[in-house]
Formats: structure tokens, C-alpha cells, sequence
């Protein structure tokens, strides 16, 4: 089940990335290099989130 849902919101969000890449005026490929960055920062905030979690509960 964890699979499909991970597998579903890649599939979902990727559909949203290219609507914005193709709405967005200049070089796509800027654009794409600053979500890309944007996703890796959230990612790297959401685990830190995660462990202060973690270390909280335990």
C-alpha cells in the first residue's frame, strides 16, 4: 500500500511540475533547477522534523 501511494503522489506531482514548467515564462530548465533545489531543501526540513520527532518520543 505504502508503494502505490508513493508511486501515485510521484505521478501527481510530476504532472503538476510540468503544467508549471510549461505556464512559467524564460528557460524551463532554469525553472526545473530551482524546484529541484526547493524539493531538496523541504525534503532535508521534513527529516529533520522527523527526528526531533523521533528523538522527542523516545
Amino acid at each position: 500500500m505504502t508503494y502505490q501511494t508513493t508511486v501515485g503522489w510521484s505521478l501527481l506531482t510530476s504532472g503538476i511540475v510540468t503544467l508549471i514548467l510549461y505556464v512559467l515564462p524564460g528557460d524551463s530548465l532554469w525553472w526545473g533547477v530551482g524546484l529541484l533545489i526547493a524539493g531538496l531543501i523541504i525534503l532535508y526540513v521534513r527529516r529533520d522534523d522527523v527526528s526531533d520527532a523521533v528523538g522527542a518520543v523516545t
